[in-house]
């Protein structure tokens, strides 16, 4: 088996488990509950490719993590906004019609894609793809560990859209403003 191979293997089996019952998963649940499956595994594509994509240049090149608490911090703070976001798209109007709710949909791929960004900045699955991509190949463990996140996002976001058919669409944007104001406050408090 090449040297790629062998580094998408693990980096996929090491980034998928670790990523079960993650914050991220949680986000995808919430994502899923509000979005088309479509948007959601788009957004989550963006996002945790790119969150990646830094894991793998500070890990291949540098060897090292960037430093995690003004990530955190800046994280928090794109958290709460995201939770003042959700709870205002939701006072647009109740036809839906409202220039709030059309550039909130116009885009959610956008959306996701950044606060799963922002999620993993720092995480346990970014600082464990960065190890593996100073011993393994980079591009075989960001190709890696981008298929395992999404892969377990995607499992959240299925239980997402499973649940959001059951639940009203104002409790579920409250719920999901609740969870980014709770990894938000938690970010900031540095306890992620």
């Amino acid at each position: 088996m090449s040297d790629i191979a062998t580094a998408v293997l693990v980096a996929f089996g090491v980034v998928f488990v670790a990523e079960l019952g993650d914050k991220t998963q949680l986000l995808a649940m919430g994502f899923g509950a509000r979005h088309s499956l479509r948007q959601v595994a788009l957004g989550l594509l963006v996002g945790y490719g790119a969150a990646g994509v830094i894991a793998v240049v500070v890990g291949g090149m540098l060897g090292a993590a960037l430093p995690r608490r003004p990530i955190e911090v800046v994280g928090g703070i794109v958290f709460i906004s995201f939770a003042i976001m959700t709870l205002r798209s939701g006072d647009a109007g109740a036809d839906g019609t409202g220039s709030a709710v059309v550039a909130v949909r116009s885009s959610v791929i956008a959306s996701i894609g950044l606060a799963i960004l922002m999620a993993e900045m720092g995480d346990k699955t970014q600082i464990a793809t960065a190890t593996l991509a100073a011993q393994a190949s980079p591009v075989g463990t960001w190709i890696g560990a981008t298929l395992g996140e999404v892969a377990s996002g995607l499992i959240g976001a299925f239980a997402g859209r499973i649940v959001g058919g059951r639940v009203s669409p104002r409790r579920l944007q409250v719920a999901s403003a609740w969870l980014f104001l709770t990894f938000g406050v938690v970010m900031i408090a540095g306890v992620a």
